[in-house]
């Protein structure tokens, strides 16, 4: 150290403060570089010319046929939307209510008259979708999170424990088939022609026979497929937990291309749990990464990016309403719930509903529904143009709603209700029914104050004529005695 002190104090002036600049200079290289490492991508904006591949929806009838939900996601783009003139708020109350009393995380699905659920315990439920009574029950293993997929009379559903891919007749629940996987698997089945479509942790995603299970082809990625896959035109669409995008050709799962997530620093990648949605020659769908992502169904270009407060865990609906224009509709941890403009990425509107957001909304006609983790919160509808809100219910945690078209089923944390649209006719009479019981209840409160009161004018007659009759006592008794003092004398 005295060695070193003396080489500094040998030094000119001039010297020293070359050496201290160089010093300066090499931290703040330093600086800069780790800076360029831990930095987080700004967002991406659609490059021009930002379009949209939008054909002019059908308009819906005034009066839709009751029609399948099979799917997690309603179709097989995964969209999420179903146009409907008659399932709107509002409702009447629930027409049935169903208790699994386990953890119902995922929706339903509905085909045929039937709603097939699964909850955490991984046992699955058909329910009559008039009455909400379970029609048959069966356990596929010891836990699952996933929608089931419905498709030619069969169920397919999929379990984390053991790791299983199973095919079940729709009508009785009894297992055709069970497929062993080289993983758990939390990816919503998606039954394609022949084939069921379905994803490990493994990092697998696999094309199985509905027939016997059997693999039909099988390609690897590089992370945990933990979200459904979409399809669309013969490519399939899905991303993993090493915050890979992909899209395969669902004849025989070659990759069509592959992209990625912007990530987080240090070059860590943004897990996807969410099941993506495809729309308008787009794939949207959210990140662990705190993003809301548009890729270019053609290429894997990312087109834009939106960045929120916190995880985007859920899958995105998507739609092109009579109402609002094509938009994404997702939900963050950060509690927002979001409407961003599809061709862009821009904030249409958004809503802070009070609760972390970990399930899909689903589009009815002109309203959105979603719903939010935590105590006393449930689910709300919104205006799809305007963000307005329509609807509330305390029931709904995490993929809250389906329809078909003739109800909408709400599902809770672990019961399932149904619920059909009050028309104009019916909210005419449970007006005037409830005139008619607020004017009863009047006249009852009437007639019970009279009755009252008769009561209290006879108590006080009463009472009066006690009074009155103890005074006349008194005085004859006063008059006897008098009399008695007159005898005396």
């Amino acid at each position: 150290m005295k060695r070193l002190l003396g080489i500094w104090r040998a030094w000119s002036v001039r010297t020293k403060l070359l050496a201290v600049g160089g010093t300066v200079a090499v931290l703040a290289g330093g600086a800069v570089a780790a800076y360029a490492v831990l930095k987080r991508d700004a967002d991406v904006a659609c490059p021009p010319p930002c379009e949209l591949e939008v054909e002019k929806a059908p308009k819906p009838k005034e009066v839709i046929e009751t029609v399948n939900w099979p799917v997690y996601g309603y179709d097989d783009q995964r969209t999420r939307h179903l146009p409907t003139r008659r399932v709107r708020p509002p409702y009447d109350s629930s027409e049935w209510s169903f208790q699994a009393g386990k953890l119902l995380e995922f929706s339903p699905v509905v085909a045929d008259g039937k709603l097939y659920v699964v909850d955490k315990d991984a046992r699955v439920y058909a329910l009559d979708a008039d009455k909400g009574e379970p029609v048959w029950r069966n356990e596929i293993g010891d836990l699952a999170a996933s929608s089931p997929a419905y498709a030619d009379g069969r169920v397919f559903v999929v379990s984390l424990e053991p790791g299983t891919a199973v095919g079940m007749r729709a009508r009785d629940g009894k297992v055709l088939w069970q497929r062993p996987l080289p993983g758990r698997s939390e990816t919503s089945p998606l039954a394609y022609g022949k084939n069921v479509i379905v994803g490990s942790e493994s990092g697998d995603v696999f094309a199985l026979d509905q027939d016997d299970g059997s693999v039909r082809w099988q390609v690897s990625t590089d992370g945990n497929v933990k979200g459904g896959l979409a399809l669309d035109d013969g490519v399939l669409y899905g991303a993993n937990y090493a915050g890979e995008v992909f899209a395969i050709r669902a004849s025989n799962g070659s990759f069509v291309w592959q992209s990625s997530t912007q990530g987080l620093s240090l070059g860590r990648g943004g897990p996807v749990y969410s099941t993506p949605a495809v729309a308008f020659g787009r794939v949207y769908l959210g990140s662990i990464d705190g993003r809301i992502y548009s890729f270019d169904a053609d290429s894997g270009e990312l087109l834009w990016s939106h960045s929120t407060g916190d995880w985007v865990y859920p899958g995105p609906a998507v739609a092109d309403t009579k109402r609002s224009e094509p938009t994404v509709y997702i939900g963050s941890k950060d509690q927002n719930f979001y409407a961003l403009n599809a061709e862009t990425g821009e904030v249409r509107w958004q809503k802070d509903i009070g609760g972390v957001v970990l399930g899909a909304a689903s589009v009815l006609g002109e309203v959105v529904y979603v719903a939010g983790l935590g105590p006393d919160i449930g689910t709300f509808g919104f205006d799809v143009k305007t963000g307005k809100q329509v609807f509330e219910s305390e029931l709904g945690e995490y993929n809250p709603v389906i329809s078909d078209g003739h109800r909408m089923y709400l599902t809770g944390s672990s019961n399932i209700r149904a619920f059909e649209h009050e028309t104009r006719a019916e909210r005419k009479r449970d007006a005037e029914r409830r005139r008619k019981q607020r004017r009863e209840k009047v006249e009852r409160e009437q007639r019970q104050r009279e009755v009252k009161q008769a009561k209290q004018r006879r108590q006080r007659a009463a009472k009066r004529a006690k009074r009155q009759s103890q005074e006349q006592r008194g005085d004859e008794g006063r008059d006897a005695g008098r009399g008695d003092e007159g005898g005396h004398s």
